[in-house]
């Protein structure tokens, strides 16, 4: 595990902040009247780097000038490393630039922060196995928790890319086909039954035309966010079979604006578990490939207090995003610079790991005790928020806030 690496910029020093030296997470931000620009998060602060290489203070083929990190990521590993580089020999405590680079500070308080990428594809997989066998359990019970070929195989389905938004953005209650067990026939409305999913989302930064080796796909990985993808249990439960999720999952995915990045996280990596069955050759490891990266998920109902609802840890996944990306490309499917591969819900072994409402409320026969209240599912109004770190020696490497406040359907039912 590194030690802190002391800024020069005093609110990064400390124990509690997500943003420290040692993380530098990319994101972009605007100021008011100003146009959307590439920057990274330090302390309480955002460094402009459209601003550095606009004064000649960094150079990347004016990459930095595109407001989004597409064009960045697709330069390749050695950019990225190169560009951490240099920007961490700026920020270190006794560097020669600090006269020159602090200009370029913008207090975080005063920015408002946008999609960090342009997502080029989304798919989400079901990788957790806590998650999968509760649900499993829910509708199949517990002898047949699991899908015969979930122990073997990573399973997902491609999702929509345009329905991904930044933290912040508000999400409409969806209407769509519902259909209770004992009605003859479905009606439409709004869902009864929208929940969350926690869940990290990893970003392609390289792409390729032919399948990946776990390792290849391991180094392909520009960074990692934080990702809610919002899931409507009544509008699915009619609908999946026998293809699957469709308008159940298409109403928005959040993720937090800041990319934390493989190489950030690199001190923090750690193994998947044992395995109760082999897998096939194509999706052995050749290290750890998960992360520790403690997580939880806060439920503030309008007006009152915030009840955190879920603590758990990355490390609770059964398949890791290399091992995804490899399975996603093994058919010799594409994958493009900005890809976008949801993790799955992310559930430990007790309750109160349980990552979505779904599991939490036992299919809504147990409500979460709340401030003020209880919940099954979401109501109007409350707002969801994800938060996650990784802890390392005297500091920690966070991913800042992932927010979405449910408003009711647009038909104002």
């Amino acid at each position: 595990m590194t030690d802190l690496i002391r800024s020069w910029i005093a609110s990064a020093n400390d124990p509690a902040c997500d943003f420290p030296l040692n993380n530098l997470p990319y994101g972009v931000f605007s100021t008011a009247g100003g146009a959307p620009r590439c920057g990274t998060a330090i302390g309480d602060q955002i460094l402009d780097l459209h601003g550095l290489e606009q004064a000649g203070l960094l150079e990347f083929s004016n990459q930095l000038q595109t407001g989004r990190w597409n064009e960045i990521m697709a330069m390749g590993r050695d950019t990225w490393a190169r560009l951490r580089r240099e920007v961490i020999k700026m920020l270190e405590e006794g560097a020669e630039a600090q006269a020159r680079v602090e200009p370029h500070l913008v207090p975080m308080a005063q920015a408002r922060l946008h999609m960090p990428f342009a997502v080029s594809e989304f798919t989400d997989f079901y990788a957790s196995r806590h998650h999968a066998q509760n649900v499993g359990t829910m509708f199949r019970g517990a002898e047949n928790a699991l899908p015969p070929n979930w122990l073997h195989i990573p399973i997902g389905y491609n999702g929509r890319a345009s329905s991904v938004v930044v933290s912040g953005t508000p999400v409409r209650r969806p209407q769509g086909q519902l259909k209770g067990p004992d009605d003859a026939a479905p009606r439409f409305g709004p869902s009864q039954r929208f929940d969350i999913e926690l869940e990290m989302g990893a970003i392609v930064g390289q792409p390729s035309e032919r399948p990946l080796s776990v390792a290849e796909a391991f180094d392909n990985i520009f960074g990692y966010v934080l990702l809610n993808d919002w899931s409507a249990r009544d509008i699915q439960a009619w609908e999946y079979q026998p293809l699957g999720p469709f308008q159940a999952k298409a109403t928005a995915t959040t993720i937090s604006p800041w990319i934390v990045t493989a190489a950030a996280l690199e001190p923090f990596r750690a193994d998947t578990p044992d395995r109760e069955v082999p897998l096939l050759d194509y999706l052995n490891e050749p290290g750890p490939m998960l992360y520790d990266i403690d997580l939880e998920v806060g439920l503030t109902p309008e007006g009152r207090e915030e009840t955190v609802i879920c603590r758990t840890n990355y490390r609770e996944m059964y398949y890791s995003a290399p091992q995804q990306l490899a399975h996603h490309s093994s058919s010799g499917c594409p994958m493009r610079v900005g890809d976008l591969l949801g993790s799955g819900t992310i559930s430990g072994p007790e309750r109160g790991n349980r990552g979505s409402l779904l599991e939490l409320s036992w299919g809504g026969k147990e409500p979460v005790e709340i401030a003020g209240g209880t919940r099954s599912f979401i109501e109007d109004g409350d707002v969801l928020t994800l938060r996650g770190h990784a802890r390392g020696q005297g500091y920690r490497v966070g991913f800042g806030a992932c927010v979405g406040q449910v408003l009711g359907d647009r038909n104002g039912s």
